[in-house]
């Protein structure tokens, strides 16, 4: 083995049991499948844990490239919250990671380690640890500054790539090949029956079109309003004969039940009723997604259903922006991304507001036009609405694949 930051694993054959670590929120879970899938394909005989948030578990536990999935906690809520964060990590390595005997931990996460998950790898005893330097940005130095002590092999990549791509790298720099980059989403026979049995219910029809709208965002600043994705509703349900899926979180309840009472009876709430996987499976069903940068709009990349995404980051603004599509956009399907010209003072580089602000220059018109555009192209490839009872769900050339047999189960962006 190499001198920390020097050189790679010398030789990833020996590599027996590995740790995986992404505490980060939904669509950078989604984003980490390719990763997943590769490492899998690299070693196709060893034990891989996976290590996630609670609250996306049910994106994840059907995963066919881990051996498991342990969720971990990483809130506290007394000071001095550090070393709290410290000691859970550490508590939790004792608990269900030293017994393990990892010979390689990775943190895939390029961005600062909000979560102190880089004390995950420290405390879990591997003697490989992996991950991206805190000299990547001057942000992560700022906030991570001496992490870098507690890895022994580290990505000093400040180019500007694409989450899903800083993630593969991993890969190589582990001297393993990458074959693909496609996402993927692993439902249930359940979660498929739950979305047919919630559309039939409320009379949506094979033959019709159905859009999903996510109003919600993680980010205040994120959120386009919820009047607007009812004008664009209101004129897809007359002009198109357009019905709707509203998804979205528990805690996004009421911008669901708004939009519901704008749109009426031609829209099917389920924002805050489905679990994440049932949500993939309600997408699927669409012919089109419109959305905020949240986890629904990676969901449906996932599922590979064409995107209309509506971002808060200017088009003049920061590349390295953790709400740059030029590193989030959707991956692998159709999209559009829609942006505001220009930042609105005071913001500068990327939008600091703590309310809708930006965002707020992307016109109702700009949005329909988008749409319509969408729509067309989606009638080019030949799509077709909510999927008949039985049959596959339709699918771009870089949407979600069926559950592979290779390496089933052996036994914070702001």
């Amino acid at each position: 083995m190499g001198r920390r930051g020097k050189s790679r694993p010398s030789d990833l054959a020996q590599v027996k049991r590995v740790l995986v670590v992404r505490l980060d929120e939904i669509g950078d879970v989604l984003m980490t499948t390719p990763f997943l899938r590769e490492l899998r394909q690299n070693l196709p005989n060893a034990w891989i844990t996976l290590v996630v948030k609670p609250n996306v578990r049910n994106l994840v536990e059907r995963c066919p490239y881990v051996n498991e999935v342990i969720t971990y906690d990483w809130n506290v809520s007394r000071p001095p919250g550090a070393l709290w964060r410290h000691y859970k990590a550490l508590r939790l390595a004792w608990q269900h990671l030293w017994k393990r005997r990892f010979d390689l931990a990775i943190l895939p996460r390029w961005d600062a380690d909000y979560y102190d998950a880089t004390f995950l790898l420290y405390f879990s005893g591997a003697p490989w640890r992996v991950g991206y330097s805190e000299r990547v940005s001057r942000e992560k130095h700022q906030r991570t500054r001496g992490y870098d002590r507690l890895l022994t092999h580290l990505l000093d990549d400040r180019s500007l790539k694409h989450e899903v791509e800083r993630n593969l790298e991993v890969i190589r720099h582990l001297g393993g090949t990458v074959q693909e980059d496609r996402l993927e989403l692993w439902t249930a026979e359940e979660d498929e029956a739950f979305a047919q049995t919630l559309l039939s219910q409320h009379g949506v029809r094979d033959h019709e079109l159905v859009i999903a709208f996510a109003p919600g965002a993680g980010a205040p600043k994120r959120l386009w309003p919820v009047e607007r994705f009812a004008e664009i509703g209101s004129w897809l349900r007359d002009e198109y004969g357009s019905r709707f899926v509203l998804i979205g979180g528990a805690d996004e309840e009421h911008l669901g039940d708004a939009l519901e009472r704008s749109l009426g009876p031609c829209a099917v709430n389920a924002v805050g009723r489905t679990t994440l996987r049932r949500a993939a499976a309600l997408i699927r069903r669409c012919r089109l997604f419109v959305g905020t940068d949240s986890g629904p709009m990676h969901l449906a990349a996932a599922v590979g259903v064409p995107v209309v995404e509506l971002s808060c980051h200017p088009r003049s603004g920061a590349s390295w922006s953790r709400n740059s599509p030029l590193r989030f956009r959707p991956w692998g399907v159709e999209h559009t991304v829609l942006q505001p010209t220009a930042p609105v003072p005071p913001c500068m580089d990327e939008c600091v507001a703590g309310t809708a602000h930006c965002i707020l220059g992307i016109t109702v018109e700009e949005a329909r036009t988008a749409v319509a555009e969408r729509l067309r192209q989606s009638c080019m490839l030949g799509r077709t609405g909510p999927i008949r009872s039985g049959s596959p769900p339709p699918r771009l050339s870089a949407g979600s694949t069926p559950q592979s047999d290779a390496g089933r189960r052996a036994g914070h962006r702001q």
